[in-house]
């Protein structure tokens, strides 16, 4: 499998490309967002680590133009304490995110973690074809989310996230534990739950702030309780 790593910073990239090597990836480095978008158009990556503080073209235009051209898995890496970038970024599709500094070793787990969901897409959906609670709907094989008959937009992993906590219905989660059953990492910044969890309830909740779907188990974690 082929890794293309996006960084500004050399020492980074080489560290990175080490690691990934050493686990038997094939890996290629750009310096830049247009850089990062030529080496993709010319060998179309299984996967790509991304900056998201880039010269030229900023990682979350790289993500975005690369998500035009097709699906492929994306970690970003930020240096920014900036949640804003994070959600857009998670947003446009991004499989998760690594602040730094950070252990290449973590990351190579993450790069492993995200490849064996995009290998084995679907396979983890819940067994029923559609999810009902309310007026919330979920069609599992279109992988569509309909709140009173409106299409709510929601990114692969949120989608993931609600089909999990609905399957598993008045189960309370903590978020160690929905990180390893929907992200698929068995350590990891517990953050990134977080921001998916409130991202979703802007989007299915009719009141986010006091939400109804998705409740928050104080001392717990999250469960589904529509």
């Amino acid at each position: 499998m082929t890794v293309l790593v996006v960084d500004d910073d050399p020492t980074v990239s080489e560290v990175v490309a080490r690691y990934l090597v050493r686990e038997g990836y094939e890996v290629e480095i750009a310096g830049d967002g247009f850089a990062a978008l030529d080496r993709a158009h010319a060998c179309w990556p299984d996967l790509v680590v991304l900056d998201l503080m880039l010269p030229g073209l900023d990682g979350l235009e790289v993500c975005r133009r690369l998500r035009e051209q097709g699906p492929v898995p994306v970690i970003m890496l930020t240096a920014r304490g900036d949640e804003d970038d994070l959600v857009v970024g998670l947003e446009l599709g991004a499989d998760d995110y690594v602040s730094k500094p950070f252990s290449p070793r973590e990351l190579i787990s993450r790069v492993k973690a995200v490849l064996r969901r995009a290998q084995a897409a679907g396979i983890s959906l819940p067994s029923p074809e559609e999810l009902v609670a309310g007026d919330l709907r979920v069609d599992i094989r279109a992988r569509e989310v309909h709140r009173d008959e409106q299409l709510v937009a929601l990114t692969s992993r949120e989608f993931e996230l609600l089909t999990f906590l609905m399957t598993h219905a008045r189960q309370a989660f903590s978020r160690e534990e929905l990180l390893e059953r929907v992200w698929g990492f068995t350590y990891g910044d517990t953050a990134t739950v977080t921001v998916h969890i409130r991202r979703l309830r802007e989007k299915i909740e009719r009141e986010p702030s006091h939400p109804a779907l998705v409740t928050t188990v104080w001392g717990v974690g999250y469960r589904f309780d529509g």
